[in-house]
């Protein structure tokens, strides 16, 4: 079994640096902890979780609550999610663990269970609500954990999360800088924060341009093909002026746009402008939908490794300027936008 003495002759550094690489602590540059990291995948290093406990008070033991998935459509995504945090915990010397929970289950309690166990050293948290109460409690039992997003404006807890309110923002304009002035927007479900801030973004850019939103042409919903679908058949179908143009909260929504435009005769960009936001979600390609399609673009898989670095570096107790980080989203402009067309 390979030790911190292996892996500190196979890279030619002190043991100490090994362990404090693996370990997350801000005084061990990046190149370095990245060759610590590559070096320990690479020969299969196992921390002794026992003896780690007994010396430091910790378990190197790290959780990631969710609930039961309830569509196949987010099975692969849900596999890479959970293989890529897993990997780069394996990385850094801890054990990341998994604890699914009923939907009717009260998550507060769930979580209560878990730290009341004294098995766990922190949490991976997702998909906040306005208000989390998960959050205010582990807060106020000072349990280390990440936040993958952000509940409020400005997060006093530790999170990786991306400029969503800026996504909203990005493609409402990308449209109306096109012309477009009637465009719907077909967003996640009401009350996640993510939801709100693109929500947010879609109201700011139509601000900017001096045009009343119509509220009727923000859609809330599953971000699945079928959200897509109904949508369109919606926004077709209420006895007034459909849209020029559509914003989709991710790929799985712009899939069932396209479908649903092919069934009414209409076509992406001709009739009806189209654009999304691309987290590069497995077996979907922004590229080779039915017209390669204008995203934002932020993949998720670049997610796992900096809530990793950032829940061990919480584990650790880093001040809180370093554990709140933001990703990067960037405009791939593509064939899927044109101005308005004058048949609709």
């Amino acid at each position: 079994m390979t030790t911190l003495r292996d892996l500190s002759r196979h890279l030619g550094i002190s043991v100490t640096q090994v362990s404090r690489a693996l370990n997350g602590h801000s005084d061990v540059g990046a190149e370095t902890r990245d060759r610590v990291m590559a070096a320990a995948a690479a020969l299969n290093y196992q921390p002794n979780l026992s003896a780690r406990k007994l010396v430091s008070g910790r378990s190197g033991i790290v959780a990631l609550v969710l609930p039961e998935i309830s569509s196949t459509q987010y099975d692969s995504l849900f596999v890479q999610s959970v293989g890529g945090l897993s990997r780069h915990f394996s990385a850094r010397g801890m054990q990341f663990v998994l604890h699914m929970c009923g939907r009717e289950e009260d998550p507060v309690r769930v979580y209560e269970r878990l730290v009341n166990s004294g098995s766990l050293d922190g949490f991976i948290v997702q998909e906040p609500l306005a208000g989390d109460a998960r959050i205010r409690f582990l807060q106020d039992r000072k349990v280390p954990f990440v936040l993958h997003g952000r509940h409020v404006a400005q997060p006093d807890y530790p999170f990786f999360d991306i400029d969503n309110e800026a996504v909203g923002h990005m493609l409402t304009s990308t449209l109306l800088q096109k012309g477009h002035r009637r465009i719907a927007f077909l967003n996640g479900r009401k009350g996640f924060a993510y939801c709100e801030a693109r929500a947010e973004g879609y109201r700011r850019a139509h601000a900017e341009a001096g045009i009343a939103v119509d509220d009727r042409m923000m859609i809330y919903g599953e971000m699945t093909e079928g959200h897509g679908l109904i949508s369109v058949a919606q926004l077709w179908g209420r006895g007034r002026r459909p849209p020029t143009a559509i914003a989709c909260g991710n790929l799985f929504i712009a899939k069932g746009v396209f479908l649903a435009l092919d069934a009414l005769g209409l076509s992406v960009p001709g009739d009806v402008s189209l654009v999304a936001h691309d987290d590069e979600l497995p077996g979907l390609n922004s590229e080779r939908l039915p017209v390669p399609l204008t995203v934002s673009h932020s993949p998720l898989q670049e997610s796992w490794k900096p809530l990793a670095d950032i829940l061990t570096r919480a584990v650790e107790g880093a001040p809180l300027a370093e554990l709140q980080q933001l990703g990067t989203v960037t405009l791939l402009q593509r064939a899927s936008v044109a101005g308005p067309s004058k048949s609709l």
